[in-house]
């Protein structure tokens, strides 16, 4: 066993390459070596720092390899071929089975002997998604200039070049030599082992664990922001971006200016982390703190005051910019913007962002009707859904497009709009992302669902949906969203019925008379989605959705039932019965029940489900019978409250007397009228539970 060490050095890699850099060289490695069993892996990744470490076998033993070539019988350029292809004459092959095999002995060979045959073309073709050329006439590229290959087996460098023919690939030769932090440890050092490399380079002020790297700049935000009675706005996002930037993290404080605190929190923070990469910081109260905080690639002799005064310096510049917009677009009020969409074009075949707002505005208005809003918020989500789009046109907007709706609700709280309107112009993008809360007031929830219901029909009527992996416009976020915002605030509306509407406008410009077929399946899947994200079973929803039939009045879904709400208590309430000892034992009765009717329904049936009470001649039959006539008006009574819970539970009541059944009776009787009595009976035992669901489809 062996262990080899392979450290790429170049100039600053982009932080959001590195971590994928490293995957990709373990894993090409791992395929490379595959003849030296590598074992053992671990991937390095900083700033100017992508590695691997592995073990290998020190060598491949000799080994004899056999070949088939062609029949015996087959024409002699044939054979011929074959030898040419191997470079042997006929007498080195041996008849076997009726063809001619080659046998070859090959000779050992060493690890450093095949790792220097593999590395060069493996560095060649390194799956950069971007990279460059540097210097004079090499075509060798990566992703920054390449300073150092270091390529240590055992302690012992494994040599070789990257030169081609004609090109010297910049002159790249293996080594044992890194570099450390540039300005803090400038030069290189010899390299012997992966324990020697790791602390020799934090010894030179790199630190290559990049979770080590990550805690450093995660506890060091969150002390300085504690040392100031603060609160850190908790932002991993930004710690995984800054630990690629730095290789030796020390986290710093700043002060903001007080002339720039009057400016919404949220300019503050985004100009903050896009332009600058700082940290924003809260009071406890939750308000935004006069300070930030930053992290620096070095250590200071004077605890870096002169690093701190300098990016207090350059974000007083960047604050000044956001000022600049802040106060020139509070000179036009939103409403007055509106008209400044129609030269915005939100799709070619969707028309313009005014257009837009107008359609969101008509369907906010009309989901605030089935939500059973009263005039004034009818009228306040016909407002807001009209303004909803309108900052798109700010200066503040073009800067920082994370701003979307934030500002439009600031500007329409200045222009005098009514707080409902400002603040579902400010949440109607909510949830923005998987962990983001949901739009919860109710004028907000009536904009947040015009905005992507109109987007999802629009886009499916004009057949733009997603594909495979591909989804340029985000339909699958936006279903998401629609199903979340109705789930977290238990909204009883016909999604159905609201899509339908919202593809009216969409009308002529369809590409199909079915455009909209699309969008049952579509829902289901995003529904399967979010349950299992939830760590729910998604067979569960397959089972329900096999007996729901769509609201009446619906004209879009054939299978998905447009009450979320309803399906999903209907998912809950399954899903807890087959949690219990009754539930499984229940389903698999339905199961056998189902799997002898399929059987017996091929040779004469189907079978109707209306036994006959005068054929029954066991007390097993007539205990079944009665159950389910007893249950049937219960279950109906409850389905119609729908209080799926309780329809479980009657449900689960009929566990030990399908049992019995089972037990004392023998369906396929002798008797052809029994057996068909029989049959009769079961198929009303199995359409009992076709009330909820088709037991079938559940897994396990």
């Amino acid at each position: 066993m062996a262990e080899l060490l392979l450290d790429l050095f170049c100039e600053e890699i982009p932080s959001g390459m590195q971590a994928r850099a490293a995957e990709d060289l373990t894993r090409l490695l791992e395929q490379a070596l595959v003849p030296l069993n590598p074992r053992t892996i671990r991937g390095f990744y900083g700033a100017r720092h992508i590695a691997a470490s592995l073990e290998v076998d020190e060598s491949i033993p000799a080994r004899t390899l056999s070949e088939r070539g062609p029949r015996e019988n087959a024409p002699e350029k044939a054979l011929a071929g074959f030898c040419r292809k191997h470079g042997v004459s006929p007498d080195a092959l041996t008849k076997e089975n009726g063809f001619w095999v080659l046998h070859r002995t090959l000779p050992p060979i060493n690890a450093a002997a095949l790792i220097a045959e593999q590395l060069p073309e493996l560095l060649w073709k390194f799956p950069w998604p971007k990279a460059m050329r540097w210097g004079n006439g090499s075509l060798f590229t990566w992703v920054r200039p390449l300073h150092h290959i270091a390529c240590v087996l055992d302690g012992q460098t494994v040599p070789f070049s990257l030169a081609r023919q004609d090109d010297d690939a910049h002159g790249l030769t293996s080594g044992n030599v890194t570099e450390g932090h540039r300005i803090l440890s400038p030069g290189t050092f010899t390299i012997t082992n992966t324990a020697q490399w790791l602390r020799d380079l934090e010894a030179r002020h790199v630190i290559l664990d990049e979770q080590k790297r990550a805690d450093l700049i995660r506890n060091g935000v969150h002390k300085l922001a504690e040392d100031k009675g603060l609160k850190l706005v908790e932002d991993e996002g930004l710690v995984q971006e800054v630990s690629g930037l730095v290789e030796y993290p020390v986290p710093l404080l700043g002060r903001i200016d007080d002339t720039f605190m009057d400016l919404p929190p949220e300019v503050m923070q985004v100009s903050m982390r896009v332009n600058q990469r700082y940290f924003a910081l809260r009071t406890q109260e939750g308000k935004a703190a006069p300070y930030f905080a930053f992290v620096a690639n070095q250590s200071f002799t004077d605890a870096g005051a002169l690093c701190i005064a300098g990016n207090e310096r350059v974000l007083r510049a960047r604050f000044a910019d956001a000022r600049h917009f802040w106060d020139l677009d509070r000179k036009t009020k939103l409403a007055e913007r509106v008209a400044a969409l129609g030269a915005v074009t939100f799709h070619a075949k969707l028309g313009t962002q005014k257009e837009r707002a107008e359609r969101i505005a008509t369907l906010a208005g009309l989901i605030a009707t089935d939500m059973g809003l009263n005039e004034e918020q009818i009228a306040h989500a016909k407002r807001a859904g009209l303004l909803a789009k309108a900052d798109l046109t700010t200066g503040m907007v073009g800067e920082f497009p994370e701003l979307q709706g934030v500002m439009g609700g600031y500007y329409a709280a200045h222009d005098g709009e009514a707080s409902e309107v400002a603040q579902a112009i400010a949440e109607h993008y909510m949830p923005r992302g998987l962990n983001d809360q949901t739009a919860n007031a109710p004028i907000s929830i009536a904009v947040a669902l015009a905005d992507r219901l109109d987007m999802l029909a629009g886009f499916f009527t004009i057949g733009e949906t997603p594909s495979g992996s591909g989804d340029p416009y985000g339909l699958r976020r936006a279903a998401l969203g629609v199903i979340r915002t109705i789930r977290d605030n238990g909204l009883r509306l016909d999604l159905g019925h609201l899509l339908s509407k919202a593809a009216i406008p969409h009308a002529s410009k369809a590409g199909k008379d079915s455009a909209l077929e699309d969008m049952d399946g579509f829902f289901i899947d995003r529904l399967r989605v979010q349950l299992r994200n939830e760590g729910r079973r998604h067979d569960v929803l397959d089972a329900t959705l096999a007996v729901t039939q769509a609201l009446e009045g619906t004209t879009l879904f054939k299978h998905l039932d447009g009450d979320l709400v309803r399906l999903l208590n209907r998912v809950e309430a399954l899903s807890a019965m087959i949690g219990t000892e009754d539930g499984k034992n229940l389903l698999a009765a339905y199961r056998r029940a189902n799997n002898i009717l399929r059987i017996e329904e091929k040779k004469d049936g189907p079978y109707a489900p209306t036994p006959e009470a005068h054929l029954y001649v066991q007390e097993e039959e007539r205990a079944l019978d009665d159950a389910l006539k007893e249950a049937g008006p219960i279950i109906d009574a409850h389905l119609k409250k729908e209080d799926f819970t309780s329809v479980m539970q009657h449900l689960a009541a009929l566990r030990p007397v399908i049992d019995r059944f089972f037990e004392a009776v023998t369906v396929n009787a002798d008797d052809a009228a029994q057996r068909s009595n029989r049959l009769r009976l079961l198929k009303r035992f199995s359409q009992s539970g076709r009330l909820i669901a088709d037991f079938s489809k559940i897994e396990g």
